[in-house]
């Protein structure tokens, strides 16, 4: 009876314990199949759609600007010559002269003294070469009748030798003393515009000081620098085609693109030490007056770039100095990549790291992240790159 009871007691122990063991397994089993539940939700979750776009490779112009120093093609400081007081301005400031006209007169009493002075040596000169011509015929004739030695006569041709080269010399003389007697008189050495003038009427001006300058603005100069690598690359294309003439354009310190085109003429013949840049000269005619000496402004070149790709900025972000695109694989799949732009133009960036066919995501960078799946929308090209015409 006992071992009856006691089978029947460990059965019911038995039984408690499987159920004990079974409860959890349930539970598992019921924690797994709600998982499985949501986790087929999200997989059923349809992708979003996201405007892309395909890259191709293209050539584009792209116009570069160079700070550049505006010089007038003539520029002549005048300065005097000789000290004296200024007697007369016939000009004034910003006044168109021509080549000779007057600009100064300094005072020339002192200068027309000296000039004066070599006058009267010159006649005296003259006059003692006259004498002396005159006795070396008169001892030729008795030196012909035998009445005198030929040394005399040699001795007076030796005296008018003398007295000629007495002439020579004051000629010489009255010519320096013209000459600074021209030199108060200060003339415009070419077509141009006066500039500042310092001195004024009754001022005392010592040789060397500046009465202003003379500026011809009908051309311009514009010097700008470039790199050891633009100055090959411009070589190269100038060698290639000898009659390579590029119109460059000028944009003026408002930002105001200059009317006329330049041509570029030369270049210095070396590289500056330390910047490793050489100076090239291009030419602006300017027949309104407007530019001015000195002024500034930058030389607007174009450069052609082939095989390269646009990327537009808005489907661009930065991290850490780094640009990224989120580029779309064959399975729609988004991926992070980076890439180097080269430079800006307009609303994209100019960059060489992408393959023909590459598409990235235009629009909504912000809805996607790494490894997502999307439903791509094509944008169409002339809606990616209508800013261009723009540029």
């Amino acid at each position: 009876m006992k071992i009856n009871q006691f089978k029947a007691g460990f059965a019911g122990n038995a039984a408690f314990k499987s159920i004990a063991v079974v409860i959890p397994i349930i539970s598992l089993m019921l924690i797994q199949s709600a998982c499985s539940s949501g986790t087929g939700k999200n997989q059923n979750t349809k992708p979003i759609a996201v405007p892309i776009v395909e890259l191709k490779a293209m050539d584009v112009i792209v116009p570069k600007t160079y700070v550049c120093d505006i010089q007038a093609v003539q520029f002549v400081e005048v300065r005097a010559k000789v000290e004296g007081f200024v007697d007369r301005i016939y000009v004034d400031e910003g006044e168109f002269v021509q080549k000779g006209q007057n600009l100064f007169q300094l005072s020339s009493n002192e200068f027309n003294e000296v000039v004066n002075s070599a006058k009267a040596k010159l006649m005296q000169a003259r006059a003692e070469a006259q004498g002396a011509q005159l006795e070396v015929d008169r001892l030729k004739t008795l030196v012909e009748k035998n009445i005198i030695s030929s040394s005399e006569l040699e001795l007076a041709r030796s005296r008018r030798a003398v007295a000629q080269s007495a002439i020579t010399e004051a000629e010489s003389m009255l010519k320096n003393a013209q000459t600074g007697l021209s030199y108060t008189t200060i003339k415009a050495p070419f077509d141009g515009i006066v500039d500042r003038i310092p001195f004024k009427t009754g001022s005392l001006v010592t040789s060397g000081d500046l009465l202003t300058n003379i500026t011809d603005v009908s051309e311009v100069f514009a010097y700008y620098k470039v790199n050891e690598n633009e100055y090959l690359q411009y070589m190269r294309e100038k060698i290639e085609n000898e009659s390579l003439e590029k119109d460059l354009n000028l944009i003026l310190s408002d930002g105001e693109v200059y009317p006329y085109a330049g041509k570029l003429e030369t270049m210095e013949a070396d590289f500056e030490r330390g910047t490793g840049s050489i100076a090239f000269r291009v030419r602006f005619p300017n027949p309104d007056q407007l530019i001015k000496h000195g002024a500034s402004g930058k030389v607007q070149t174009e450069n052609k770039l082939e095989g390269i790709f646009l990327i537009p900025q808005k489907a661009t972000f930065e991290i850490q100095d780094y640009s990224y695109v989120y580029l779309v694989d064959k399975d729609n799949k988004v991926k992070v990549r980076s890439f180097k732009p080269l430079q800006r133009f307009g609303l994209f960036y100019i960059t060489d790291d992408f393959e023909e066919g590459d598409r990235i995501i235009y629009e909504g960078i912000q809805q996607v992240k790494d490894g997502m799946e999307i439903f791509p929308e094509l944008t169409p090209e002339i809606e990616v790159y209508d800013t261009l015409a723009k540029v």
